[in-house]
């Protein structure tokens, strides 16, 4: 039985292919966890402050946001400045999952306050492996604050 705390993800990226293959990468590396996806910077902000689309929905705030950098309508840099300039949101571990191995993204995005900065593997095993260390640091390693100390 694994007693690892359940942990709600969100992942914001674009393609479709790489949402399914996080979804399946998550679920054969057996992290306990409900997971959602949006599709760009703009969907991830509805869905946090619960407007437009998720204005009547029961969503569950994240524990961790794994974020694109490159989606259409607001970008992950931009989705990640917001975030981490709102006192009710920049708790939230942001992770940024991407293709882009530049060093000046590397730097914007730790310098805008993210968590981690991972590239995506090229492979579904290493995309496996990789989730699979994200989920042995962040839900069993770190310590997150609780909803109950998140400010209201």
């Amino acid at each position: 039985m694994d007693d690892r705390k359940s942990i709600h993800i969100v992942m914001a990226e674009d393609d479709p292919d790489d949402r399914m293959l996080t979804r399946r990468a998550l679920k054969k590396s057996r992290l306990v966890n409900t997971f959602n996806t949006v599709e760009d910077g703009e969907e991830l902000m509805d869905y946090l402050y619960q407007r437009g689309a998720y204005e009547d929905a029961e969503v569950p705030r994240p524990g961790v946001i794994l974020l694109d950098l490159n989606m259409p309508r607001m970008d992950g840099r931009e989705a990640l400045q917001r975030i981490k300039s709102d006192a009710d949101l920049r708790r939230i571990p942001v992770i940024v999952l991407t293709t882009s191995e530049a060093e000046q993204d590397i730097i914007e995005s730790y310098d805008l306050g993210v968590n981690a900065y991972v590239t995506k593997p090229v492979t579904f095993e290493g995309l496996v492996d990789a989730i699979q260390a994200l989920g042995d640091f962040w839900f069993e390693i770190v310590k997150l604050p609780s909803e109950r100390h998140v400010k209201e």
